[in-house]
């Protein structure tokens, strides 16, 4: 690949349960992007995959269990919002310096099970999708009905890093690309055979996405990666990218 494109697509709209985002983002890549093309990656964040599919909680309706509150006590956290993430979580794998790191019921390791009341409405957290991966491909379905084009879909969420400051955008659910690109196998430029090269492809498109996301998720939430080379695979998942937990140093 020689060149890459990233397009942010803006949405004017308030994104509201029942939201309609295939019709909003095919709506807006042919104002601000030329249109869907066949090979486009389209990455939307879970933010607002989220609001779309009603996956907001009213933190006036949840009750905090003791344990709850306790442990917001501790992490300086509001209890209703710790009963959220324990909610979402299958274990505990971290706690301390108002961090709480968990295994959320999808598998995934991050921090607060991917709950945020950050750009949520007031008095509302946010929850990642049931199933980001059935969501991407959902999204794909639609936006291949509506423009003909084959495209591939990602849905991000913005997670810390073990051992390195700073947050990056890592893909949760996707459809219609593999997200590992394996080059072992291939040779270096002084002719060794690569052993263990597996690039996260679809973390790394998620990441680039981000560079024209930014945090104002209602105001850029979509963006369009074009000209990028990966290999289309109808059943792959990003549940795919996670490691088993037998291979797993620090699980």
């Amino acid at each position: 690949m020689s060149k890459v494109e990233v397009y942010g697509l803006k949405v004017k709209e308030e994104i509201k349960p029942g939201f309609d985002l295939a019709e909003a983002i095919v709506r807006e890549a042919e104002r601000q992007a030329g249109g869907l093309k066949d090979g486009d990656v389209v990455v939307v964040t879970s933010k607002v995959v989220s609001k779309a599919e009603g996956r907001l909680a009213s933190l006036n309706t949840v009750k905090p269990s003791p344990f709850a509150e306790r442990l917001a006590a501790s992490l300086g956290k509001p209890a209703e919002v710790v009963e959220l993430v324990l909610r979402e979580a299958s274990r505990i794998v971290r706690m301390g310096k108002r961090v709480l790191i968990t295994e959320d019921l999808r598998g995934w390791i991050s921090a607060n099970s991917g709950v945020d009341v950050s750009n949520a409405p007031p008095g509302y957290a946010i929850l990642l999708p049931i199933d980001p991966d059935a969501s991407a491909r959902k999204l794909r379905d639609a936006l291949s009905k509506a423009t003909g084009k084959e495209v591939a879909v990602i849905v991000s969420d913005t997670q810390g890093r073990p051992f390195r400051k700073g947050q990056v955008d890592v893909a949760v659910g996707l459809a219609g690309l593999k997200p590992i690109w394996d080059r072992k196998g291939e040779k270096d430029l002084y002719g060794y055979s690569l052993r263990i090269k597996e690039i996260a492809l679809a973390d790394e498109l998620a990441s680039a996405a981000e560079l024209v996301i930014g945090q104002a998720a209602e105001a850029t939430p979509v963006a369009i990666i074009r000209g990028v080379s990966y290999e289309k695979d109808e059943k792959a998942e990003a549940k795919d990218l996670q490691r088993p937990r037998p291979e797993d140093l620090f699980a």
